[in-house]
């Protein structure tokens, strides 16, 4: 069962997103703000497939920790699930995104068009830079920046090394950054085809403010994302036990 509902939710994903990217085209001389629309419906549409097809529903912690207005979130990253979430939890996303996306035939065109910050992380220094450039912008236009620190998918459980490319945002930027804890991996594992049944968890936990050195801030964001995803993780390993 499983199985056949995974199949039905991937081809409904690649299908759906296919549109949204072709309506996405057709308005490509609008306002940015048109685009973002159009993302924001995908999302919606996505996560209620999830529901319906598989299963699969969502639980929202610390909500009166999003940031409104100019601000930097940096998020456990396990699987595409928590890219495409940001989109319906904050008003005006900028999310760092690794250049090859925007490679992608119209999904990264469109990533392009709702002016995401891409980065080509064979650059090095240059590319930091160019970053936070683009980041200060971002939040002169009241944008919510949301970088995922260890830059690419952790297994459920599981960390990857966290890139200074977050530090380099919070000390240049001057503002408080929301940690976000998550355990998507245990519903979308990364680099697999299924898709149990479940609730994924996602948790925004109380800022950190402005003014730490660069280490003490990397520790104290890694302590925080880490310690609760482990928590949440623990806590879905229990709920699929007790539904099983």
């Amino acid at each position: 069962m499983i199985v056949i509902r995974s199949l039905l939710f991937n081809t409904y994903l690649y299908i759906w997103t296919l549109l949204i990217c072709l309506v996405g085209m057709l308005l490509i001389l609008f306002p940015r703000r048109y685009f973002v629309a159009v993302l924001k419906v995908w999302t919606k549409s996505v996560v209620k497939g999830m529901k319906l097809i598989c299963g699969i529903d969502f639980d929202l912690r610390g909500k009166e920790n999003i940031p409104v207005g100019g601000a930097l979130i940096a998020s456990k990253h396990q699987s595409m699930w928590d890219t495409i979430i940001y989109f319906d939890m904050v008003d005006n996303l900028a999310i760092v995104l690794k250049k090859e996306i925007s490679y992608i035939p119209l999904f990264g065109w469109l990533t392009i068009k709702c002016d995401m910050l891409h980065v080509d992380r064979s650059a090095g220094a240059k590319a930091l830079k160019m970053l936070v450039a683009k980041a200060k912008k971002c939040l002169k236009d009241q944008r919510q920046i949301v970088i995922f620190p260890e830059g690419s998918r952790a297994p459920a459980g599981g960390k990857l090394d966290y890139k200074p490319g977050v530090a380099a945002l919070y000390n240049q930027l001057g503002v408080a950054c929301t940690p976000v804890a998550l355990n998507s991996g245990i519903c979308w594992p990364r680099h697999s085809f299924l898709r149990p049944p479940g609730c994924i968890t996602i948790e925004f936990l109380p800022p950190i403010e402005p003014g730490l050195k660069r280490k003490e801030f990397m520790t104290e964001l890694e302590t925080r994302i880490e310690t609760a995803s482990a928590r949440l993780y623990q806590e879905g390993l229990e709920r699929l036990n007790r539904s099983s």
